[in-house]
């Protein structure tokens, strides 16, 4: 068989003069635009082995829907046990590649990049986060059953783990926030990109979510960084809980971690398109309308639409 494609001519290099081209990417890698952590070379968290690691961690959580379908009573905890022995190991890994991220400038000279106190402190990281993996499947539990009873087009258990974007979100979700509270912020925030991904819907994993939480549809939700919602809250795509301005110090450079996201209380519905801005807080038990704009707290048991608000 002939190939279509003309053949590539016997020295590609020549052609595209190289040489140059080489050198100044060099020049601008270790001297002109250096970006390196520290100024040194890093092993990077690598995507497709968290991508990995969260599918292991999915099926140790949900073996028949996320693992094998076909699993017995008498094969099912030697499948979690295997899953989770390999999955732990490449996480804490990982772990350590992105604690490296986390050493301030000039503390390398001072040994707090020792190899070993490195790879200890990802062990241990990774052994907290095993042991919260039960508390972790019972708020998921509580998510689906959440988008179950919230969603009437909902036929089964089965649908929502397997179909809807938002419990694929929120399961991303459950896992980075422990890590980002174990103090692996680095590699928590590439797990919630890849949720993203995913899925359309950005969670940052420094957010706080109560149990029973559902996003219905979720294209285009976000959740900034220091959100907290309470429990049995519900929101629907493109809702924005973000921030109104952003603080800086006397140099003008952003002032990181200040809160400045929305409190949203129990029992609150947020509606398609609405945008909630600052660190305001929805009251208990509130309903805010579609595409409203809310910079301002209000009270439990509000109704807040774009015409009005008023409190039932």
């Amino acid at each position: 068989m002939h190939s279509i494609y003309p053949a590539a001519p016997a020295d590609d290099t020549a052609q595209w003069n190289l040489g140059p081209v080489i050198q100044a990417l060099r020049s601008s890698r270790e001297d002109k635009h250096k970006i390196r952590h520290n100024g040194r070379v890093r092993e990077l968290p690598s995507r497709e082995a968290l991508t990995t690691i969260v599918n292991g961690l999915s099926a140790a959580l949900f073996p028949t829907h996320y693992g094998r379908p076909n699993l017995t009573d008498e094969s099912i905890d030697y499948f979690v046990g295997d899953t989770l022995n390999t999955t732990l190991n490449r996480l804490s890994e990982q772990v350590r590649r992105g604690l490296l991220f986390s050493i301030p400038a000039g503390d390398e000279q001072n040994g707090a990049s020792d190899d070993a106190a490195l790879a200890q402190q990802a062990r241990d990281i990774t052994r907290a986060f095993a042991a919260s993996l039960p508390d972790i499947r019972a708020l998921l539990v509580s998510d689906v059953q959440a988008a179950y009873a919230g969603d009437p087009a909902a036929t089964s258990v089965a649908e929502i783990m397997l179909c809807y974007p938002g419990t694929i979100a929120i399961l991303y979700h459950r896992l980075a926030h422990q890590l980002h509270a174990l103090g692996a912020p680095f590699l928590a925030r590439l797990i919630a990109d890849i949720a993203h991904t995913l899925t359309g819907i950005d969670i940052h994993p420094g957010a706080r979510i109560g149990a029973s939480f559902f996003i219905d549809h979720g294209t285009g939700v976000v959740i900034g960084e220091t959100a907290i919602i309470g429990q049995r809250v519900r929101l629907y795509q493109a809702v924005t809980l973000g921030a109104k301005r952003f603080p800086a110090d006397a140099s003008g450079a952003l002032i990181k971690g200040t809160p400045r996201h929305p409190i949203v209380e129990d029992d609150v519905v947020i509606y398609a398109g609405a945008t909630v801005l600052g660190r305001i807080t929805i009251g208990a038990g509130s309903t805010i309308g579609g595409n409203v704009w809310l910079t301002q707290s209000v009270p439990a048991n509000s109704n807040v639409s774009q015409a009005q608000m008023r409190n039932d």
